[in-house]
């Protein structure tokens, strides 16, 4: 691949049901993998060996990775044969669960596509959330910000948006706010409850690192400011400022972490917060700003 060529991938999400389990769970991988750009073609209701063929074939013709969640046994082999024979990368996110369950509990699953436990409150709560959380992502929707459940503030790259889309599948509605050197945040920032804001900070050089590799993938010049790292201390610097005025928020520092453990710390400080708040109502005094560490000079 050359250097200053965008990274691509196209994923076929194969389902002999709807297919909305193999979304949800590319949804939440391709997340991890800012500075890729994904097509994804989907393809439920594949029951056939016609049906089998034709994906098989596409993915083969775009080199592109096949995730399934087949449960019919025939339709399933069908699949991994091809898959197999035409040195195709495929993922099967329900056949090895199922046999290590059968195994486990001595029962042979249904195998019936498209079941599931039904569409409960909790189902539409997190389709709410994420809708919200797409509507509300790098400083969109601020008129409605005071809906939001958790907002995530931070400079360019500081992982905002893909820790708010994993926190908006568990249903928490994100707003994501970017810091930008020189330009005040919105002023609706600070008329929000303050216990729902979260400041996310990293490594000056993880940073650049980053960024460096985000201009290498767009094909851009990579002598300009985005990823010099005098501009980023600074940028980093500024973003310190923002946050220790006022409240000041909480921060979480995300360097060398996952998504997934960066969430658990956002969820903490914010119930914490929550905490607090209530009980200094209740007690009928004053919360002293929390003041957790993160922005080192």
């Amino acid at each position: 691949m050359e250097r200053n060529q965008p990274r691509r991938c196209t994923i076929y999400v194969v389902s002999d049901g709807g297919g909305a389990t193999a979304e949800a769970v590319v949804d939440a991988v391709t997340v991890q993998f800012p500075g890729v750009d994904f097509t994804i073609e989907r393809h439920p209701g594949v029951r056939t060996r016609e049906q089998v063929l034709a994906v098989v074939q596409e993915a083969a013709r775009n080199n592109g990775i096949i995730v399934h969640t087949i449960v019919i046994t025939e339709i399933r082999r069908l699949l991994l044969r091809e898959c197999r024979q035409r040195v195709i990368d495929h993922v099967d996110l329900t056949g090895p669960l199922l046999g290590q369950i059968s195994q486990h509990v001595g029962m042979r699953p249904l195998l019936r596509p498209g079941v599931s436990r039904g569409l409960s409150d909790e189902y539409f709560r997190r389709i709410d959330a994420i809708q919200f959380t797409v509507q509300h992502d790098d400083g969109q929707g601020i008129d409605s910000l005071h809906e939001a459940d958790i907002v995530l503030v931070g400079v360019s790259r500081s992982s905002k948006t893909p820790l708010s889309i994993y926190l908006s599948m568990r249903g928490w509605k994100v707003a994501n706010i970017p810091i930008v050197l020189g330009v005040e945040p919105p002023a609706k920032l600070d008329q929000i409850d303050q216990t729902r804001i979260v400041a996310l900070t990293i490594d000056k050089d993880e940073l650049v690192r980053i960024r460096q590799h985000r201009v290498r993938s767009l094909g851009a010049d990579e002598d300009g400011d985005y990823a010099d790292p005098e501009k980023v201390a600074e940028e980093l610097a500024y973003c310190r400022r923002i946050v220790r005025r006022g409240y000041p928020w909480p921060t979480v520092d995300i360097t060398g972490k996952s998504i997934e453990e960066a969430a658990k710390e956002v969820i903490s400080l914010v119930e914490s917060q929550r905490l607090r708040a209530a009980l200094s109502e209740r007690l009928g005094v004053d919360a002293d700003p929390w003041t957790d560490g993160g922005w080192e000079d």
